[in-house]
């Protein structure tokens, strides 16, 4: 599950990014869905174009084929949505913020009595 500034940091991300696939008037096929976890393990963020023709509606689809992949839900906007999936293997995306979480579980030292110390930067 996505927290506010996760979701915010993807939805900035996908502002940039061009829809690389698109739903027609087959509407959501196993083969697509097939195709877009590919997408997903090698991007992990990943817009999607609706056709006009499709008659479905962005946000319904959007949840739907987050439920069947197991992905996240960033934002649907018009006939637009945008997913994203973590690719545990290869991380693509860092969220700000991991970088000094990761640091400052590298500086904290335990002691023989198992408590946490963390070092002075003097």
């Amino acid at each position: 599950m996505l927290k506010g500034k996760q979701r915010a940091y993807l939805r900035s991300i996908a502002n940039t990014l061009k829809p690389i696939t698109q739903i027609g008037k087959d509407g959501v096929t196993e083969s697509f869905l097939d195709q877009l976890e590919d997408m997903l393990k090698a991007r992990e963020i990943v817009k999607v174009s609706i056709l006009e023709n499709a008659g479905l509606d962005a946000k319904e689809t959007a949840n739907a084929i987050c439920e069947a992949l197991r992905a996240e839900f960033v934002q649907a906007i018009g006939f637009k949505f945008t997913i994203y999936k973590r690719n545990s293997e290869n991380p693509k995306i860092i969220f700000p913020g991991h970088e000094q979480a990761k640091a400052k579980k590298a500086s904290d030292k335990v002691t023989k009595k198992g408590k946490p110390t963390k070092r002075s930067a003097r």
